[in-house]
């Protein structure tokens, strides 16, 4: 282990480490959060909830209509859809039937979900009919044999669900025509399942159980092989951290991220599990109405969310009139946290807003600032128990606090690999430290910080300007919404910084930006360009896709 000066800020009962054998397999711990939290509610979506004991029911026989179609242990399943109650079910029936999962963003254009698709090596699928057609398009190149379709309103009961569906297909017109030979539906599945058996399959720490494919961010996407020990180790680490500040059987979480994004998946399905929690599943957490609607008609105690997210709801006059008395605990990642954002959020809601920090790669969580109050603005946190982090130069020597380099991290959670690409997987795990090439610091007592990522890095005449910090000054501007900053090509100085604006107020100028990034930056930091847009590109979390703008 290295010298951790990060343990003496752990709130108290938070243990260094954690056991991360503790169970053989993801399905063993799944399997005790049924038995123990039975009759009541784990997840709701749009008014209508499921058990702990029908959720296991309906993932049994979702199971067993998998086996009963042939597919074997360690075949490849694709899950595309939103956050719907037919997710868990999809989700724990492959895990009991043996498959390995494949997360897949349903926003995904036809060549993407080839991609994906023919890289894992996919079987089967269980897709949104909002997304089929993109499928029919490319299923011909894929080894996809079997097809499972469910609809917005699958799983919310007759009368509802006809309805939601009614909406959706005929009057919204969400659903593009498809023609997809033998495909059933999820309800049809779960119906013939119930006449199988489901054979047990047996499973250790070290099987591969997900395929999640990295944002892309840098490229092509590349799929990171989790194992058991991997999203078990990060589930115990969570739990770890938020114990002593979670009430058992009796917390309210709200999930406005999609379950397929790592973040979600591992937070709020997997930990929030183990508590015995209740989660709200929301569809579009672009609806912001929808949010406030869930936290008009629950208790919410816990939320996640980016950074975007926590802006534009902060925007909305709903969400300002909320009560947010139970709300304790609140947690960004996915992308930086702006301090503006992360003050507001104190001032609107009463409750901190920490941030976390982890890849993919890492299952994903691998730092978190303590909830108990010694939250530090500004910083990524503490490296969460039997986690190990480090600062590195360019030759890989370790750095000391306060000099800045690219973050490293060990750990259980860390990933196998990247499926079928020995070298990428080199490049990126060395002597078991998953290199991130992000670009941070850590100061004396071990908080973690982040200057950017080395790949979004611009560089103006030999200095090195990093687009966090233009954008976090920014978007302490009243008049800004949001803003994004890239570097492009000049003469003079090889980069010059570009930021990208969308406005609070119509009447901002660009006058008015520079003039305040000079009263904040050193010269070579200041915009030379500023170009207003209506909205900025971003992924499927809301997470600013700098590469788009530096490609368009």
């Amino acid at each position: 282990m290295e010298n951790r000066p990060w343990l003496a800020k752990y709130p108290a009962g938070v243990p260094a480490n954690i056991n991360a054998d503790q169970y053989d397999s993801l399905l063993d711990f799944i399997q005790e959060c049924f038995n123990k939290n039975g009759k009541k509610e784990a997840f709701e979506c749009m008014g209508a909830a499921l058990t702990y004991e029908k959720l296991d029911k309906l993932s049994t026989h979702f199971g067993a209509y998998l086996q009963s179609r042939g597919l074997e242990k360690g075949d490849k399943i694709a899950l595309m859809m939103p956050n719907l109650l037919q997710y868990p079910v999809a989700l724990f029936g492959a895990l009991k039937a043996g498959l390995v999962i494949v997360n897949t963003n349903p926003l995904y254009t036809a060549r993407e979900m080839e991609h994906q698709f023919t890289d894992s090596d996919v079987k089967a699928i269980v897709i949104a009919e909002n997304f089929a057609n993109n499928l029919q398009q490319i299923i011909g190149n894929t080894n996809i044999s079997i097809v499972i379709t469910t609809s917005i309103g699958g799983m919310l009961g007759a009368i509802k669900g006809s309805l939601t569906n009614f909406v959706v297909r005929k009057i919204k017109r969400m659903v593009p025509k498809f023609s997809i030979p033998n495909t059933v539906t999820v309800k049809e599945a779960i119906k013939q399942g119930s006449k199988f058996t489901l054979t047990d399959v047996e499973t250790c720490g070290d099987d591969v159980i997900v395929h999640q494919y990295t944002g892309g961010t840098t490229g092509v996407a590349k799929g990171a092989m989790l194992t058991n020990r991997n999203l078990l180790a990060n589930m115990l680490q969570i739990k770890a951290w938020l114990s002593g500040s979670i009430q058992e059987n009796e917390t309210v979480t709200l999930s406005p991220l999609p379950m397929y994004h790592i973040f979600a998946f591992t937070v709020n399905c997997m930990a929030m599990m183990s508590y015995g929690a209740k989660t709200i599943l929301i569809v579009n957490a672009r609806d912001l109405g929808s949010i406030v609607k869930e936290f008009k008609n629950h208790k919410v105690n816990v939320m996640t969310g980016v950074n975007t997210l926590f802006n534009a709801l902060l925007n909305n006059d709903d969400f300002r009139s909320v009560d947010f008395s139970h709300l304790n605990i609140t947690v960004a990642g996915g992308m930086a946290l702006q301090n503006a954002v992360a003050t507001k959020w104190k001032e609107v809601t009463g409750c901190t807003l920490s941030e976390g920090y982890g890849m993919t790669e890492s299952s994903p969580v691998a730092s978190v600032n303590p909830i108990d109050g010694s939250a530090r603005m500004g910083t990524i946190g503490i490296p969460v128990p039997s986690t190990d982090m480090r600062i590195v130069n360019d030759k890989g020597i370790k750095l000391g606090a306060g000099e800045s380099g690219e973050i490293q991290i060990k750990g259980p959670q860390v990933m196998k690999g990247y499926y079928n690409k020995p070298e990428e997987t080199a490049k990126t795990i060395k002597d078991g430290w998953l290199c991130t090439g992000d670009i941070g610091m850590m100061d004396s007592d071990g908080f973690f910080k982040i200057v950017d990522r080395k790949k979004d890095m611009i560089l103006v005449s030999g200095f090195n300007v990093y687009p966090n910090e233009i954008e976090e000054v920014i978007s302490q501007h009243p008049k800004v919404l949001e803003v994004a900053a890239i570097g492009i090509p000049s003469e003079k100085s090889g980069e010059v910084v570009k930021v990208f604006i969308v406005r609070k107020d119509k009447s901002l100028k660009e006058k008015e930006i520079i003039t305040f990034c000079k009263q904040h930056c050193t010269g070579y930091k200041v915009p030379k360009e500023v170009e207003f847009r209506d909205e900025l590109p971003k992924s499927n979390v809301g997470k600013i896709l700098r590469r788009e703008l530096r490609e368009a």
